[in-house]
């Protein structure tokens, strides 16, 4: 799916359906019209990845944030993709030309998607300390993509040694700040490319700030991977709307990476034809007076200047003290041919 010199772009469609198949549907077309590669779900139900309870566990831990006056429970009923959703889904992103996977929340969902022959799982922020998770999910040999948002070194560490334990070495990383939405001056963008060195694997954004800044800033920083959620309309609203893009934001930050993937270039000191020819618009060392035959060529009547017609500036400290040979004119280019052994 990574290919050099193209970042993939990934439309999380997460819980922006509000529980309508159809909508679901436009939202594929959407996110292959706004230029996406891929479109990636979430695989749970309320039930396989929290349990119906009332104690504070599992209700106040959502005060302060956007899903306040929840619990885990409602948010994730609210949140789900329907199983039954999944085949269709993937059908239509193949005739729209998109890759379409999912994020497994545990060994249920892995069986299930192994029946729909998805081209990578991602293993969500807040799972990547479910060890057994992500064994059982690399022991199906598929690319994983593990993000990053709540995890300190040595859970990143122990995540990639379980992968490649299970025997899949294929691993991309995504950095990531689990905040929803998440400030800007949190993104810490630099952490990509010193993630790629550390740990040797492709390096992504999966991204929850506002507007595509950081995602055009992360592949200037090395990134080839790039998810954001995208909404058809915000109007539909749930539980992930207020940090999604709809159609045009998305598409417009898809040429926003586009043209920084075309800025980004490879190393090359070469000059493109164009710079070549603008050399003549550079300095060298021209005559700034009238000057007659025996005078000395001085700092006041040679002087470096624009444009490059003349002798190259390098020579200007060899040109002082010498006679000239003959008369020259002001604005004449410096020549060999005029100075005196």
């Amino acid at each position: 799916m990574i290919r050099p010199g193209h970042t993939f772009i990934i439309a999380e469609l997460s819980a922006n359906h509000g529980q309508d198949l159809n909508i679901a549907k436009e939202t594929i077309r959407a996110s292959k019209r706004a230029g996406a590669d891929a479109i990636k779900l979430q695989t749970y139900t309320p039930d396989t990845i929290t349990i119906d309870c009332d104690n504070i566990h599992f209700t106040e831990l959502l005060n302060g944030t956007i899903w306040e006056g929840k619990k885990f429970y409602e948010l994730y009923k609210e949140a789900y993709t329907p199983w039954e959703w999944h085949s269709k889904i993937f059908e239509m992103a193949k005739e729209e030309g998109l890759k379409c996977f999912s994020s497994p929340f545990d060994k249920s969902a892995v069986d299930f998607l192994e029946t729909l022959n998805p081209p990578a799982y991602k293993i969500a922020s807040f799972e990547i300390q479910d060890i057994p998770l992500i064994e059982y999910t690399a022991s199906k040999g598929r690319l994983m993509i593990i993000s990053t948002g709540i995890a300190e070194l040595e859970d990143i560490e122990l995540a990639i040694e379980t992968c490649k334990k299970a025997g899949n070495e294929n691993i991309i990383l995504l950095k990531c700040t689990s905040s929803y939405p998440a400030p800007i001056e949190e993104a810490n963008l630099a952490t990509i490319s010193d993630m790629k060195k550390k740990f040797n694997v492709e390096v992504g954004l999966s991204d929850h700030t506002p507007g595509f800044i950081s995602p055009v800033v992360a592949v200037a920083m090395g990134a080839s991977v790039i998810e954001k959620h995208f909404i058809l309309d915000k109007a539909i609203g749930g539980p992930d709307a207020s940090f999604s893009l709809d159609e045009t934001e998305f598409a417009e930050m898809v040429s926003a990476v586009r043209m920084a993937e075309k800025s980004i270039g490879k190393i090359n000191y070469n000059l493109t034809e164009k710079s070549q020819q603008n050399r003549k618009f550079g300095r060298s060392l021209f005559f700034v007076e009238n000057l007659k035959k025996g005078q000395i060529v001085t700092a006041e009547n040679v002087r470096s200047i624009r444009p490059a017609s003349g002798l190259h500036p390098k020579y200007l400290g060899l040109l002082l003290g010498k006679r000239l040979k003959n008369d020259v004119l002001k604005g004449t280019p410096v020549s060999w041919s005029d100075i005196s052994e």
